[in-house]
């Protein structure tokens, strides 16, 4: 067995089920083929693997658990559900220990059964397409964790909370989690709640009525309109006010929405990805966010590690990025990048993570001149930036003879907080312990928006 095939394979020893389990997958639109026992199957003379194998348990020669053992061994990753004439609980508890995605007893009812066959189908075209997709690139424990996580929750119809610091990837995983659901054909509408301001985020989120406010000349739908029937994405959820987080607990809640304006209750048909690089326990803590509207989005949580806990996937990541930006940098393929340089990348911590390394190599290439890349063509300091530690500021214990300068210190640390996020108006907010509102009014008052 070599390549890959889109079809269901069923392997009962009983014709009448095999039959009635042929026409129900047919029925449902997947292609089938069956077999009457495991040394049928793994004899078939067609060379594919199947995208999810329906077995009976209870086979003449070699028993269905026995093939499952034969084919984990071959290393052929194939989605199985069981299907047994016996409620045997052990026996289905050692199938579940082995990878299979599901266990019936016969009879069953034929939901049931075509459910659990989409949720297989499901989660094989993630595990496939997981590794091809752009800035899908790396093999580090860590990183295909995160993969296999994504794989399964994908095939679900579950909220997802993808964290984790900048530039490590939140919004890729969403895009893939995404693609490889059965929501795939349906739109993927992404929302950025640090970029707006409470109102418009508001208005954006839920759409609004003609007249809902001064501007409002027409109705217009929300993000949770345009994502019907697919995926919204809600980046930075942590920055969302409590305002807005309440109204958007009924969504979770109750899946249902009003326009801003509106006397119509709308139904909410999405599913739900949440990223943030915020600490929301902390959050809570301080009261910034809401306890529950944090549960209902924490229905599967998936951690996405720094650069630097996976240093190993970096020359695959070069190599990947190289061969991505040499063309749209050079209108060529690039010369690559030499070995002291490729020491220099693997020696920095990468702050920014992948978003950062990618930054880094389209700028090296720019500068090579479509020569291989030296360490002269690299920027990155000498070490990567101390994390930002809260606590206390350090006051002086007296004042100079001539005054303090209230007004420019506090304009300097302003300054500084803004470099410091490269002007990312939400996270030099948090710096400072102020509300991006209060962040606004400082700027304007010192000139600095």
């Amino acid at each position: 067995m070599k390549t890959i095939d889109t079809s269901v394979y069923v392997v009962d020893d009983d014709a009448s089920v095999r039959e009635a389990v042929e026409s129900l997958i047919r029925s449902a639109g997947f292609s089938v083929r069956t077999f009457a026992s495991a040394h049928e199957f793994l004899a078939s003379p067609r060379a594919e693997v199947p995208s999810c194998l329906v077995l009976d348990v209870h086979l003449p020669g070699l028993n269905g658990l026995d093939l499952q053992r034969e084919l984990a061994r071959a290393d052929i990753q194939i989605p199985i559900i069981f299907l047994t004439g016996h409620g045997d609980i052990p026996t289905s508890v050692r199938a579940i220990k082995a990878g299979a995605l599901g266990f019936l007893t016969k009879p069953f009812a034929d939901e049931d059964l075509l459910n659990a066959i989409r949720d297989g189908i499901a989660r094989d075209r993630s595990a496939r397409a997981a590794p091809n997709q752009d800035g899908m690139v790396g093999s580090s424990r860590p990183w295909r964790q995160v993969l296999t996580h994504a794989a399964k929750v994908a095939a679900t119809e579950a909220t997802v909370l993808l964290t984790g610091e900048s530039g490590t990837g939140k919004e890729v995983i969403a895009q893939l989690i995404h693609a490889t659901s059965r929501r795939a054909g349906g739109p993927f509408v992404a929302l950025n709640c640090a970029a707006l301001p409470e109102a418009l985020l508001e208005s954006e989120l839920f759409g609004y009525e003609k007249g809902a406010f001064t501007g409002a000349v027409v109705a217009r739908p929300g993000r949770l309109e345009q994502a019907a029937g697919g995926t919204l994405f809600l980046d930075e959820v942590g920055e969302m006010s409590p305002a807005v987080q309440a109204k958007f607990l009924r969504v979770l809640q109750e899946r249902e929405f009003q326009r801003l304006g509106g006397t119509r209750m709308q139904k909410a048909n999405v599913r739900v990805i949440a990223a943030t690089n915020r600490d929301l326990r902390a959050a809570l803590a301080a009261g910034a966010f809401r306890e529950d509207l944090f549960y209902r989005l924490q229905v599967f949580a998936i951690r996405l590690p720094p650069l630097r806990e996976r240093p190993e996937d970096i020359p695959a990541l070069l190599e990947h990025f190289v061969a991505e930006l040499g063309p749209v940098v050079l209108g060529r393929r690039a010369a690559g990048i030499t070995r002291e340089a490729q020491e220099q990348l693997l020696a920095y911590s990468w702050p920014g993570n992948v978003r950062e390394l990618r930054n880094a190599v389209e700028r090296a290439l720019i500068l090579s001149d479509g020569r291989p890349v030296t360490p002269e063509h690299l920027s990155m300091p000498a070490e990567a930036p101390p994390p930002v530690t809260e606590g206390p500021a350090v006051v002086p214990q007296g004042f100079p003879s001539q005054g303090f300068d209230l007004e420019a210190a506090e304009r300097e640390l302003v300054e500084r907080a803004l470099r410091q996020t490269g002007q990312n108006k939400a996270k030099a907010a948090r710096l400072l312990g102020l509300t991006r509102t209060k962040l606004y009014t400082r700027m304007q008052r010192f000139g600095l928006s």
